[in-house]
């Protein structure tokens, strides 16, 4: 089965929900963790469409996750953010605002409050998750080292109130789930003992049942596709920008 198709994230689903995991939006796990308990987090970077793809197969099958929506035209649409907050799944910023700022914190800390504002004029958004922006200088998470996100009625942001001591992290980053050597901002600083490199071993694994007991599994949507060529286009462009992004590393260090 090829991997980054809708039909084997299904089955990573089923496998999940087969081991007896309660589904949990990030928020709902702020107020009150589960003990055993995934995350299903979703970074609307493109094709919104796939996003609302995920989320109604989730409905489906009574699971609920997070969708964090950026402030561009491939990601932002007011009737797809509506849909996916009406199957109960959560909504929250994508911020990339030290990048649209040119890195001046004090613009981005206005930009922020005019996205988000923008944002909440649609759906009820409580938390918020940093855009890695892999091709700019600027880390975004860098406006609160001069700002407090909890002066805008913020919750919680996953690379800051977490403990991923505690919470096993899987991210997509790279149509890849060992991406780390290829992904420029979107990884934590804590070593993890278990590593994949395919969907298919993760399904692996937790028929096995060894996979931990509390994790997020962070989502790309635009790079799972059953339609053949779409899937193809997305693997090789995939295959160049991991190459970019290696050599962009490289040269940062």
């Amino acid at each position: 089965m090829r991997d980054f198709t809708i039909q084997i994230y299904r089955k990573l689903l089923d496998e999940l929900l087969a081991q007896g995991y309660t589904f949990q939006t990030f928020t709902e796990y702020i107020q009150k963790p589960a003990n055993r308990v995934i995350l299903l987090r979703h970074d609307v970077d493109d094709r919104k469409l796939h996003s609302l793809a995920f989320a109604r197969l989730q409905h489906d099958k009574g699971i609920v996750g997070t969708y964090y929506f950026r402030m561009v035209p491939q990601s932002y649409d007011e009737g797809v953010i509506r849909e996916i907050h009406d199957m109960g799944h959560e909504i929250g910023y994508h911020y990339e605002d030290m990048d649209f700022a040119g890195g001046d914190p004090h613009e981005a800390i206005k930009l922020f409050e005019k996205h988000l504002d923008k944002l909440r004029s649609v759906v009820p958004v409580s938390t918020i998750c940093m855009h890695g922006s892999p091709r700019s200088k600027y880390d975004n998470k860098d406006v609160w080292r001069h700002y407090r996100y909890q002066d805008y009625g913020v919750t919680g942001e996953p690379y800051f109130d977490l403990d991923f001591r505690k919470i096993f992290y899987l991210t997509d980053t790279g149509r890849r789930w060992d991406g780390q050597a290829v992904s420029v901002r979107d990884k934590v600083n804590v070593k993890q003992d278990l590593t994949f490199h395919s969907t298919a071993q993760i399904i692996d694994t937790l028929a096995r049942g060894a996979f931990p007991g509390k994790a997020m599994l962070n989502f790309h949507p635009q790079r799972w596709t059953d339609d053949q060529l779409l899937w193809q286009r997305e693997k090789y462009t995939q295959q160049v920008k991991n190459l970019v992004k290696y050599w962009l590393i490289k040269w940062r260090a």
